[in-house]
């Protein structure tokens, strides 16, 4: 105390100037640091906000009133035409896909088993209605635990949906079309391979609005997580070329750190 008296007086400063200085320091520092805790907090809500309204869009974008129209359409011809017991597969394994859809709409995560259940139920369905036109080919590698292995739902459809109706589908052989869908780890990186022998990207026609808004909110959604838990995610299109050189089908790599139910 008495060391501080003296510097103060060596420097000419009255107490009250001090005391002044002082107080005002403090008011500043807690003031912007209550104006960055207030920033923060408005920046995590908007993302949530964010979030949720890409959430509610991506279901909305998978519940595609064409596909369950068509679905449904596809339940009254086997039943008038073809096979009640047909009939009754499409209509168990639709009645799945959609329950599955419904409860998986509003979570954050899902594990991977739960997530590849439901594409596989969605490939069932088109493989259903479209016959000889393409097959497809589901694995996930050993190295993969279905179980612990944490993944955004609905983020993987989008891109299969797209590569059966924008490139298999358009195949003018309208046959021998192959969809192979690979997921495996590589060290820390949960990857999602999606090859496709369609027609190459050149020859579509213009996209139709809601594969083209199932694709851009998977992206968004996916972009929002990854910023939200630097998952490093990225998705990256390219295209496949036969010995000739020439455009033989598309491949989607879907990228994101491994996220284990442990640490979710």
């Amino acid at each position: 105390m008495r060391l501080c008296n003296d510097i103060l007086n060596a420097a000419g400063w009255p107490y009250w100037l001090f005391f002044l200085l002082s107080v005002t320091i403090l008011c500043f520092l807690f003031f912007r640091r209550e104006r960055r805790i207030r920033k923060i907090t408005a920046k995590e809500i908007t993302r949530q906000q964010s979030l949720v309204y890409l959430e509610m869009h991506a279901f909305q974008a998978q519940m595609d009133p064409h596909f369950i129209f068509n679905s449904l359409n596809a339940i009254h011809h086997y039943i008038l035409t073809t096979s009640t017991d047909l009939a009754s597969l499409y209509l168990t394994r639709f009645a799945r896909l959609m329950r599955s859809m419904i409860r998986n709409c509003n979570r954050e995560w899902i594990n991977l088993e739960e997530d590849v259940e439901a594409l596989e139920l969605y490939l069932q369905l088109e493989q259903l209605r479209f016959g000889p036109q393409f097959d497809y080919n589901l694995e996930v590698l050993p190295e993969v635990f279905q179980q612990v292995t944490m993944i955004p739902p609905l983020i993987i459809q989008p891109y299969v949906q797209e590569a059966i109706w924008q490139r298999l589908l358009l195949r003018p052989e309208k046959t021998g079309g192959h969809l192979k869908i690979i997921i495996s780890r590589d060290k820390d990186m949960l990857c999602i391979h999606i090859a496709d022998n369609g027609v190459h990207n050149d020859t579509l026609p213009p996209s139709d609005a809601s594969f083209l808004k199932g694709i851009t909110i998977a992206a968004e959604r996916l972009e929002a997580i990854n910023e939200k838990y630097n998952l490093k995610a990225s998705v990256k299109e390219e295209d496949i070329y036969n010995d000739q050189h020439e455009p033989d089908g598309s491949h989607v790599i879907i990228m994101m750190q491994h996220v284990s139910s442990r640490l979710n």
